[in-house]
């Protein structure tokens, strides 16, 4: 393996009513001043209960409560500045993100431009930068599995005037806890909640992609996780409120995005690179683009990577070897993909997702960063080819 540091100061708090169990304590111990910032959504957490689970736990702490609400699914720098300035405004000394990675990743982004004098999006998201203060302290309430922002630093933002979306991820950034309760999804429509589990799914498999690809330990559990979120996903859509399929697919985005399993890996992430600029563009779902582009991008590049991609055919599709040369196990493996995204009911073609001859392709391909770890660099025409096959 390759060398690595880890660090992951996040503390998880998994399970049913774990919220109601100790959130209150939380915001108590952890609120520097008398005032919590509640962020979320479309407000989906007051028809579902949880707002009220939420502000109860919050009054319980002694603590006042400010609101952040309407925080949307590719959430913009506009949004960050709103939520930076309402923590000034209100003295908060804690900022508690309630809901998805959308949710999450605007707060982080809140914690740190909330504190920082300068062009947070210059200095932190253009460029990458050093936080050498602290941000605000953030508790995290999922409610939606997915993205696995819970464990991590990352945050992805959209500056709308540049059309430009990219994540940073800085350790600094990381949640102080993360109160995960599998039930707080059942809510999630379906077809978010396939979303979801498909990004997971992306995630694990952008990492897998990469070198090295000599046994590791990285790519043993990659595999195991693979195998799980295609049993869960499956399992879920069967019965939406099968919580050994709900938990499960809650801690696999989780383990997907904690660091675990890229330590000692290259990574790729050239989809999502695809994807995020597509979305700033249009304003696509996330996973369902990632849907869309992951087969075909595999298309273009399994043969680089044919000895990896035989053994996902292998080791995930549980593909047998025999008879059959590594590339058409590569192949095999990118089509039974393909064949699971087709049937679990996620997007197959760009003109599902709005998407047509009318989008300018070449200006969101020429946009693209092209990514160091993939098993073959991309430019920006083979880019613009993908989305064209991609319609």
């Amino acid at each position: 393996m390759n060398n690595f540091i880890f660090e992951n100061k996040t503390k998880a708090i998994f399970g049913k009513g774990c919220v109601k169990e100790y959130l209150s304590c939380l915001c108590k111990c952890n609120c520097e001043t008398d005032t919590v910032l509640l962020a979320y959504g479309g407000g989906s957490i007051k028809k579902n209960g949880v707002y009220d689970e939420i502000t109860a736990a919050i009054e319980k702490s002694g603590k006042r409560v400010a609101e952040f609400s309407g925080i949307m699914s590719n959430p913009t720098y506009a949004k960050v500045q709103e939520g930076a300035r309402l923590v000034r405004e209100n003295n908060v000394g804690l900022i508690l993100a309630v809901g998805g990675g959308s949710v999450m990743d605007c707060c982080k982004a809140v914690s740190l431009a909330a504190r920082y004098e300068g062009d947070a999006w210059a200095d932190f998201w253009g460029r990458p930068g050093v936080i050498d203060f602290e941000p605000v302290p953030l508790i995290v309430v999922v409610t939606a599995a997915g993205t696995g922002s819970e464990m991590n630093g990352g945050a992805v933002i959209t500056n709308e005037e540049l059309k430009v979306k990219t994540g940073r991820d800085y350790p600094q950034l990381n949640p102080k806890f993360a109160l995960m309760d599998p039930t707080y999804t059942y809510s999630v429509p379906v077809r978010q909640m396939i979303s979801g589990g498909f990004d997971t799914l992306s995630h694990i498999m952008e990492t897998y992609f990469s070198a090295p690809d000599e046994p590791n330990v990285s790519d043993d559990i990659m595999e195991a996780l693979m195998r799980g979120v295609i049993r869960d996903l499956r399992a879920a859509i069967k019965d939406p409120e099968d919580y050994i399929a709900r938990s499960n697919l809650m801690w696999e985005a989780t383990m997907a995005e904690n660091r675990v399993i890229k330590l000692g890996k290259k990574c790729d992430f050239e989809c999502h690179q695809m994807e995020h600029q597509l979305g700033a563009y249009t304003n696509c779902n996330h996973g369902e683009g990632l849907a869309v582009l992951h087969p075909v991008y595999y298309r273009h590049i399994c043969e680089h990577g044919a000895k990896k991609f035989a053994r996902f055919a292998t080791k995930v599709w549980d593909i047998r070897p025999e008879g059959r040369s590594e590339r058409e196990l590569a192949r095999m493996g990118v089509e039974t993909l393909a064949s699971f995204i087709k049937g679990i009911g996620l997007p197959t073609t760009l003109r599902e997702l709005g998407v047509d001859e009318s989008t300018d392709l070449k200006a969101i391909a020429d946009s693209c960063a092209c990514v160091p770890g993939a098993y073959k660099v991309m430019t920006h025409e083979e880019i613009l080819e993908i989305f064209r096959e991609c319609l």
